[in-house]
């Protein structure tokens, strides 16, 4: 794990255009990621489910590879632990994210929380909260919610 980390790391010291993402293309799938795996860990038993629900939502995000989704839950893993709040992750994705990007982030946070066939009142909560500090219309929060939770029944 200290070697995928430390690789992630590296990474970040490549210039822009070296055939690597900026440093502030990092923070931004850094704060995505965090936001995705506090949902996972709302959940007191989270599994196999909701950590392959991470995984995709950052593969299909970022179009990127497994083993680089993979290194990325495990950062954000370790960064999520040590938060002390979501405003620094959602203020970045209020800078980077349009309003669609925005709603799109919480709907793969919602099919985190279904992933496990399981909605846990935590995850609600954190839903609101988050929905909320990404400054989504409750409109749009519900939409999302609905859209989440069917295709979560239709497997």
């Amino acid at each position: 794990m200290l070697k995928t980390l430390r690789e992630l790391f590296d990474s970040l010291l490549l210039p822009p255009g070296a055939g690597a993402p900026s440093d502030d293309e990092h923070r931004l799938r850094l704060a995505t990621a965090v936001l995705l795996v506090e949902v996972m860990r709302a959940d007191s038993h989270f599994g196999v489910a909701e950590q392959a629900a991470v995984r995709a939502a950052l593969v299909e995000k970022f179009r990127l590879a497994s083993d680089e989704a993979e290194r990325l839950v495990e950062l954000a893993t370790s960064t999520a632990k040590e938060a002390t709040d979501l405003f620094g992750f959602t203020t970045r994705l209020n800078e980077r994210f349009g309003d669609a990007q925005k709603l799109r982030m919480v709907e793969l946070m919602w099919a985190v929380a279904y992933a496990d066939g399981h909605l846990a009142d935590h995850e609600r909560h954190l839903m609101w909260r988050v929905a909320d500090l990404l400054h989504v219309p409750q409109g749009a929060y519900v939409l999302a919610r609905q859209r989440a939770a069917q295709q979560a029944q239709s497997g």
